[in-house]
């Protein structure tokens, strides 16, 4: 081997041996920390390329704490670039072997890097969402609030001039306009309300009916007159006139093929067994631009105006007629009797036929006399000579007399047992329930003659409020006719030797004591017995009076 210097040398490093060629200058004492690792089997090489050098430590293992010490030149720039390629490659499978972790830290790293710019983007974003989405939250809220009613809901703290900003101010812009016209709108449906409710309240107090119509002819309007004059309390709106108030169909027909604004006429029509006569008035309805709408039908009842003309007429002819029957009356009956005194004796056999005959005349005249009598009657009828009156006792004395005249008709009498005063004049009251009783007591014979079996029955039921007194009589007579709206009328009767003036003149006596006469059908009776008619009368009733006051008597 090419050594060029070889030493045994002892453990602190000092010179024991040395071969040839090798001097001490040239000797590299070994440091105390290598001769320590001289100290294992392995040899300690050490390198020392500056001086092309390379030694080597060697423990002897037969001498204590002795050591061979060697020498060797080498090429150091050789050995360098060696050494660079041995450290490379172990730089290399260092590298190769750590590569796994060093990519797993890049990874972890890379994914750490990722993470946080995930976080930092998302945190980025919810602050932008938040700064976005808080004026959207609080409109969305605010639009909640107006969708429930409260249009005082504003969009507060708004700042910026982006879309945002802008749509929230536009937003507290259309919640202050859509308050004031809520508020506006309020006002005038309160107004609208006000004014609907004083139409409703003079439209419902007025005495005329007024009915609206569209243009097609279908109800949209009927105020409570018109409802209870023409019996239309179950009719609905939207219904067609011509079906409901048939009688209106002509004059409406009329009206909108001509060319006037307005039409009138006088209608007559039946409603609950009465006869109406109204007179109609018809117009156009426009609104605000003069365009048609529909029609407005108003009409008077002036049934009570007709028959205050018909009875005032009656009462002219009543008075003429028995002006001028009443005249003759006396002379001819005078005649009659002086012809039966004088000529009896002298026609001999003949006389009995003489006296038939002037006793005919005498009986015609006094019936004719009757007849002038209540013409009289009823043309003039006396002002009622008004007195507390008991009205049961009244109607108990009438009764009593009635069983007298009609033996064959049973009457029952149901009072109250409180006392019924009324202010009346007991004669014209009288002789108004004796006509009815007379009525009802002819009726009933009437009706016996087609049926010998029944029995008669008159009721009267005699009640009283705290303003009225009222009278029901009712029998189980032959009941009124179909066409009963004009029963009430002079000269309007079913009997034929009957005058038409007995129900004139109690309705003209109900009238003058401040009461009210009214027709219908009677109630059937408990016993099965056919109901007939029913005549129902209601006077004032007299409040404060001394039980003690003389009752006037029974009716004449």
């Amino acid at each position: 081997m090419a050594l060029k210097e070889i030493y045994v040398i002892n453990n602190l490093a000092q010179l024991r041996l040395r071969g040839p060629s090798s001097y001490l200058f040239g000797y590299e004492q070994p440091t105390e920390a290598q001769i320590a690792l001289a100290e294992g089997p392995e040899v300690l090489v050490v390198e020392d390329f500056i001086n092309n050098e390379m030694r080597a430590l060697i423990r002897l293992l037969n001498y204590s704490n002795h050591y061979l010490y060697l020498t060797r030149s080498v090429d150091g720039a050789l050995l360098g670039l060696l050494e660079e390629t041995t450290e490379t490659a172990n730089y290399y499978n260092q590298l190769e072997t750590e590569r796994g972790r060093l990519l797993f830290d890049f990874g972890l790293l890379y994914l750490a890097f990722a993470v946080i710019l995930i976080l930092t983007a998302t945190w980025l974003g919810l602050w932008f969402a938040e700064r976005l989405a808080s004026p959207v939250g609080r409109m969305a809220a605010a639009a909640q609030k107006v969708g429930a009613g409260d249009l005082d809901a504003r969009i507060e703290n708004i700042k910026g001039d982006d879309e945002i900003a802008m749509l929230a101010r536009y937003f507290n812009q259309m919640t202050h306009q859509l308050k004031g016209q809520r508020d506006t709108l309020i006002q005038s449906a309160e107004q609208a309300d006000r004014r609907r409710r004083l139409f409703d309240s003079v439209l419902a107090s007025v005495t005329s009916g007024v009915i609206g119509l569209d243009q097609t002819g279908h109800i949209t309007f009927l105020n409570k007159f018109a409802q209870r004059v023409l019996d239309l309390s179950e009719v609905s709106e939207l219904s067609l006139l011509s079906d409901s108030v048939p009688e209106f169909g002509e004059v409406v027909d009329d009206f909108i093929s001509g060319v006037s604004d307005v039409a009138q006429r006088e209608i007559r029509l039946v409603r609950r067994g009465k006869l109406e006569s109204l007179l109609v008035r018809i117009s156009l309805r426009t609104n605000e631009l003069a365009e048609e709408e529909g029609y407005v039908i108003a009409f008077e009842d002036v049934t009570d105006l007709v028959s205050a003309q018909r009875m005032a007429a009656w009462g002219d002819v009543a008075r003429r007629i028995a002006h001028e029957i009443k005249n003759p009356l006396t002379p001819i009956r005078l005649s009659a009797e002086r012809i039966k005194r004088k000529f009896s004796p002298k026609v001999g056999k003949d006389s009995d036929q003489l006296e038939n005959m002037t006793d005919v005349i005498v009986r015609q005249t006094d019936e004719l006399r009757r007849i002038v009598d209540e013409f009289s009657q009823f043309a003039r009828m006396p002002e009622p000579d008004r007195r507390p009156t008991d009205f049961g006792d009244f109607l108990r004395g009438s009764i009593l007399l009635q069983e007298s005249g009609q033996p064959n008709v049973t009457f029952k009498l149901m009072l109250p047992n409180d006392i019924l005063w009324i202010d009346a004049d007991a004669s014209m009251i009288g002789r108004a329930i004796t006509n009815l009783l007379k009525n009802a007591g002819e009726s009933i014979e009437d009706a016996v003659k087609n049926n010998p079996e029944r029995r008669g029955e008159i009721r009267v039921v005699a009640s009283q409020t705290d303003r009225s007194v009222e009278l029901e009589i009712s029998d189980n007579g032959t009941g009124l006719p179909e066409d009963r709206s004009r029963l009430l009328e002079p000269y309007v009767t079913n009997r034929a030797s009957g005058t038409g003036l007995g129900l004139s003149i109690v309705v003209k006596t109900i009238e003058e004591h401040g009461g009210s006469f009214v027709l219908s059908d009677a109630e059937p009776f408990e016993d099965g017995a056919r109901p007939g008619a029913k005549a129902v009368i209601k006077l004032p009733r007299l409040k404060h009076t001394n039980e003690q006051t003389i009752n006037l008597g029974t009716p004449a």
